[in-house]
């Protein structure tokens, strides 16, 4: 079966392969007003607002197509392709040339200006949509794919890309670094003086003076109550007879007995 290219509507050689980067079955096509010079951002509420700005649901497919050169590499072009979902007929193709062939609308992530062009050479910028945020991101997934092929990945690409070569460059040099041991090579392994196997007590600190309990009670015996006696020695002397086992009452100890007599 003949292969057709999608921008230029010519056969494409034999031996050329195609590779779908993106599809979709239900995409809003928009006719949209021209981008005014203060403006500078497309807004999809402009399209949107006005149900005659629809002009119809289609598929569209991203489709990249390699296309093998005598003695040179392979010649590489990526189309964005609108066509008619039931019957496969093309209603217009865009290139993909630059990043600048699609551009996002401002206001929402799930609508885009899209520039195409026809065989003969004009161009003209619809505006298109899809329903789920999810196409959106399957959608700019494959742009990117796209602009990987062709190598005109934006800055941020090439720095993301630069960085994820250099961590796969130095992994796949840490995994071809040899630790084997070398014929006649040994490893020491120090301790550093640690004990295994028994574990010294702990040395009785020195006591410092003034920590000494004392052994003399006599010598921090204390005064005896007014009206005492002294007995020899520097020892209280005991109660007299005629004081021991007498009751004595609340009162007389300088308790107070309190207003319901808690003391009697």
């Amino acid at each position: 079966m003949e292969t057709i290219d999608p921008a230029t509507g010519t056969p494409l050689p034999s031996d050329a392969i195609q590779r779908i980067l993106f599809l979709n079955q239900k995409v809003h096509v928009y006719n949209i007003p021209p981008l005014s010079s203060t403006q500078g951002k497309y807004i999809a509420a402009t399209w949107t607002e006005d149900p005659k700005r629809h002009i119809f649901t289609c598929r569209m497919r991203v489709l990249e197509t390699s296309i093998p050169q005598p003695s040179a590499p392979d010649r590489i072009k990526v189309d964005i392709v609108l066509e008619d979902p039931s019957s496969g007929q093309l209603f217009a193709a865009a290139p993909y040339t630059t990043p600048a062939v699609v551009e996002p609308a401002v206001d929402s992530s799930r609508f885009f200006a899209l520039r195409v062009q026809d065989p003969s050479g004009r161009k003209a910028t619809l505006g298109f949509g899809f329903e789920e945020r999810s196409d959106s991101f399957d959608f700019s997934v494959g742009l990117q794919e796209a602009r990987k092929a062709l190598g005109i990945e934006t800055a941020e690409e090439r720095s993301a890309a630069q960085v994820s070569q250099k961590k796969a460059v130095k992994k796949e040099e840490e995994t071809k670094k040899d630790y084997s041991l070398k014929e006649g090579e040994t490893i020491t392994v120090s301790f550093g003086g640690s004990k295994f196997g028994r574990r010294e007590r702990p040395r009785a600190q020195p006591e410092e003076k003034g920590d000494e309990a004392p052994t003399n009670l006599n010598s921090f015996a204390l005064p005896p109550p007014p009206g005492s006696s002294v007995s020899k020695g520097g020892g209280i002397a005991p109660p007299p007879p005629s004081a021991r086992g007498q009751n004595t009452s609340a009162e007389a100890l300088g308790f107070d007995d309190g207003q319901f007599g808690e003391f009697a």
